[in-house]
């Protein structure tokens, strides 16, 4: 009789114990799924750190006050399926100083040659976000800063923008 008492207690605090630990295991799932789901799901696009890194990389540049010199507007076929959209485009470029403004002025043809094939490559959906346009602006920069020598461009400032 004692022996059978005995067996019962310890299948008890067997059981007892087993599940506080199923319990902790489970709660601890739940977390960690949670926290997996609000960050791929509900958390907001970490935005703010994109912006930093593309102002680090811009700091230097930042210091600099340049010449805004306007090119001519851009109408361009947009490379979307049925080739029904276009993009018109104003820009102006900031060039670091009366030099560079004349080495623009001097390969105008290369400029807008480089420019109208890289607006053209581009899609609808490609153009579409905020991030887009200013990956755009840093495309511009940086075909310019290859014909016209590397740092003459500072900015590059979109001054219309039309897509249709």
């Amino acid at each position: 009789m004692a022996d059978e008492e005995l067996t019962q207690e310890e299948g008890k605090k067997k059981g007892g114990m087993l599940k506080w630990i199923i319990i902790l295991v489970v709660l601890i799932a739940l977390g960690v799924g949670g926290y997996f789901g609000y960050t791929m799901f509900f958390a907001a696009p970490d935005e703010d750190a994109t912006s930093e890194e593309m102002a680090d990389a811009q700091a230097p540049l930042e210091d600099l006050e340049g010449q805004l010199v306007p090119l001519p507007v851009f109408l361009v076929n947009l490379a979307d399926p049925l080739g029904r959209r276009y993009l018109k485009l104003g820009v102006e470029v900031e060039v670091r100083d009366a030099d560079a403004q004349a080495a623009l002025a001097k390969y105008e043809a290369k400029v807008k040659d480089t420019l109208l094939l890289l607006l053209s490559s581009k899609s609808y959906d490609g153009l579409s976000t905020m991030k887009a346009k200013v990956e755009l602006k840093q495309e511009i920069a940086d075909r310019l800063n290859q014909i016209l020598g590397n740092g003459s461009v500072l900015r590059v400032y979109i001054t219309e923008m039309v897509i249709q």
